[in-house]
C-alpha cells in the first residue's frame, strides 16, 4: 500500500492543485496514427456490440500489440457514416487523459468476416476504430458473484472514475462506459455523448438504473450532475455488490429513487454516497468536490493498482 507521502493522489489539498501535482505520465498525449488498411491487423473473437457497432479483439501484425477493434456498421451506406460514430471520433481525438479511453488509429478495407456486400454482391469497404485492448468491463465485473471488492478497491475504482469524469467535465463532455485493464479505469464509449452546451432530451441514453430523477422526469436540459448521480449508483453496487435500484419501469424507479434518497444514514452508506444520490441536481456533489472528499484520505486508503 502506498503512503500519502509517496503518492499524489492520496494528499488531500485542492483539487486543481491535486491535478497538476500528477505525473506528466499520468496524462500521456496519445499519438494517433491516422488511418490503416484493416489487413495491418488480425482480426479475432468477436467481444461484443458497442453503441454503433461491433468490437472484435486483434493484433496489429507490426507491433503484435493486442488492441480492439470497433467496425461501424453502416446500415445505409448512401447516408454515410452514422452521426454516432463522427460524434465519438471527434471527441475521442481531442481528449488525452489516464483514466480515459483513447482512439490510437482508425482502419479502413475489406475482411473476410465482413459479409456486408451491394446489389452487385460486392464486399463494401469497412472503417474500424482501434482501440487499446482492454481485461475487464466494470460491469461485467459488478454482475461477477465471484468478485468482491475490497474498501479500498473500491476507493481506488471511484478515484479514478472521479478523476476522468472531472476532466471530461472540464471538457463540457458527458461520459457513458467504463472499462478496466489491470486495475485502471478507463472511459470508454462516446458515441452517445455530446458537448454539453448542446445536451437537450433527445431520448434517455443512461440506463434505467443509473438514470438521474431529472431524466426520469423528463427534464428537457440536463448538465453534468446526470453523470454523478450514474456514478454514486456505480458506487453503492461496488459497495453492495448488486444495483441499488432495480425499477421495472421509469414510475417505478422514481418510488425507488424517493424511497431510498430520504432513508440512507451514516450506518448505511459512507457520507459521498450521500453527496451523489441527491435528488435536485443542483445540490449533488461536482466531481471536483467528490475527489476532495474525506472518504479517500480515510483507513482504508485507495488501492494500489499493483495489488
Amino acid at each position: 500500500m502506498v503512503s500519502p507521502q509517496d503518492s499524489p493522489y492520496l494528499v488531500k489539498t485542492p483539487l486543481t492543485q491535486i491535478v497538476y501535482k500528477l505525473p506528466v505520465t499520468e496524462y500521456p498525449n496519445h499519438k494517433f496514427i491516422g488511418c490503416s488498411d484493416i489487413i495491418d491487423y488480425e482480426i479475432h473473437n468477436k467481444l461484443g456490440e458497442g453503441t454503433f457497432g461491433e468490437v472484435h479483439k486483434g493484433i496489429h501484425k507490426k507491433t503484435n500489440k493486442v488492441v480492439a477493434l470497433k467496425r461501424i456498421l453502416m446500415h445505409n451506406e448512401k447516408e454515410g457514416i452514422p452521426i454516432t460514430a463522427i460524434r465519438e471520433i471527434k471527441i475521442l481525438k481531442m481528449l488525452s487523459h489516464t483514466n480515459v479511453i483513447n482512439l490510437i488509429d482508425m482502419a479502413i478495407g475489406v475482411d473476410e468476416s465482413n459479409s456486408n456486400t451491394d446489389a452487385n454482391n460486392e464486399a463494401q469497404p469497412s472503417i474500424y476504430m482501434i482501440f487499446p485492448y482492454m481485461d475487464h468491463d466494470l460491469a461485467g465485473l459488478l454482475e461477477n458473484p465471484k468478485v468482491k471488492f475490497t474498501e479500498a478497491q473500491i476507493k481506488w475504482y471511484m478515484k479514478q472514475l472521479l478523476e476522468g469524469t472531472f476532466y471530461l467535465h472540464q471538457h463540457k463532455i458527458l461520459h457513458r462506459d467504463l472499462k478496466d485493464n489491470k486495475g485502471v479505469l478507463k472511459i470508454g464509449d462516446f458515441g452517445l455523448s455530446r458537448p454539453l452546451q448542446e445536451k437537450s432530451l433527445t431520448g434517455c441514453v443512461v440506463t434505467r438504473w443509473y438514470r438521474a430523477p431529472e431524466l426520469l422526469l423528463k427534464e428537457r436540459r440536463y448538465d453534468t450532475a446526470i453523470d454523478m448521480w450514474a456514478i454514486g449508483c456505480v458506487f453503492g453496487e461496488m459497495l453492495k455488490g448488486s444495483p441499488i435500484l432495480r425499477g421495472r419501469s421509469d414510475q417505478d424507479q422514481l418510488d425507488l429513487i424517493f424511497k431510498l434518497c430520504g432513508t440512507p444514514t451514516e450506518e448505511d452508506w459512507p457520507d459521498l454516497l450521500d453527496k451523489l444520490l441527491v435528488c435536485n441536481p443542483q445540490n449533488r456533489a461536482t466531481a471536483f468536490a467528490a475527489l476532495d472528499h474525506d472518504y479517500f484520505f480515510t483507513e482504508p486508503l485507495p488501492a494500489d493498482p499493483k495489488e
